[in-house]
């Protein structure tokens, strides 16, 4: 039997991606990484009052996806994170040590900054609704039609 190691985490960046080269860069197989920090707020009951309690997790994204969500990867911005933990453990000064992060398989962008607004960046592409009456083939006047017979089909005796 296999073991299970997923985790799924939605929340907001704490810092733009690229500030520094521990936070963007290529390994020496030349492969792409990323390392973001994310806060998830999570709400917990404490007695008759609900308290707001936040969590940051240290992830890490791999290849080109990591390349591909770097203009994106914004301060404020909220993602969703699928991957699995990972444990290093080293010894620093006599003492052992451990961290546990994140490592990516799947992102996805989901809002806007933390202002609120919801305003999509600048280089972000924006798509906009179509005209319905400059559609091709779009009539405006239709009318939909009744689903099947309105029933008066059926004749009075049924022989069931």
């Amino acid at each position: 039997m296999t073991d299970t190691n997923t985790v799924i985490l939605v929340g907001r960046l704490t810092r733009d991606l690229g500030m520094d080269e521990r936070s963007f860069g290529y390994a020496p197989n030349g492969q792409a990484r990323a390392n973001i920090s994310i806060a998830v707020n999570r709400s917990r009951k404490n007695g008759d009052q609900w308290v707001d309690e936040v969590n940051y997790f240290d992830v890490t994204i791999w290849g080109k996806t990591a390349e591909n969500l770097k203009p994106y990867l914004t301060k404020g911005k909220q993602i969703c994170v699928e991957g699995y933990l990972k444990q290093d453990r080293w010894e620093k000064d006599g003492q052992k040590m451990s961290r546990v992060s994140v490592v990516a398989n799947n992102v996805q962008l989901l809002g806007g900054k933390a202002d609120g607004t919801g305003a999509a960046s600048p280089s972000a592409p924006k798509f906009q609704p179509i005209d319905n009456q400059s559609a091709a083939g779009y009539s405006g006047g239709f009318t939909q039609e009744p689903y099947g017979n309105t029933g008066n089909d059926f004749p009075e005796d049924i022989p069931f």
